[in-house]
């Protein structure tokens, strides 16, 4: 079984076996590892997979917690990532449709298309994304 040392200060894992390499790099050994053994170190990594995040407790050695809340402005931008990905969804969609109409070669439901892709992107456009994350995001066509 291996062991593995955890650095507070780096938020890593350094194993055991490879403690005279750390040594002998420029960034060395971390001074504050503690010894955490190979059962504790995959449970904890595989809390990761379950959303788990890895970080110390007030002693230096690792402890799995739920990742805190997005802040306002995290929510905000994940709002606004997620507008500019579905406008972007939309005007794909819309090129062809476009083209169509502009040569005269659209059929009646290719025309219905475009006018309800039109309409969700100016819909889009409207949100108010300081709602985040209470937004009411409009149905795709």
């Amino acid at each position: 079984m291996n062991n593995y040392f955890y650095s507070k200060k780096t938020n890593g894992f350094y194993p055991e076996t490879m403690k005279a390499d750390y040594e002998a790099s420029p960034n060395g050994w971390p001074d504050d590892a503690v010894m955490v053994s190979e059962g504790v170190y995959n449970k904890l990594y595989a809390g990761q997979a379950e959303g788990k995040i890895i970080t110390a407790d007030n002693y230096g050695n690792p402890i799995l917690i739920s990742p805190p809340a997005p802040t306002a402005e995290q929510l905000l931008a994940l709002a606004e990532e997620q507008r500019r990905t579905l406008i972007a969804e939309a005007t794909i969609a819309i090129a062809p449709l476009q083209d169509a109409i502009e040569l005269d070669e659209a059929t009646r439901e290719e025309a219905a298309q475009l006018t309800a892709w039109k309409k969700y992107r100016v819909l889009l456009n409207r949100i108010d994304i300081s709602d985040a994350p209470d937004i009411v995001w409009p149905e795709k066509p």
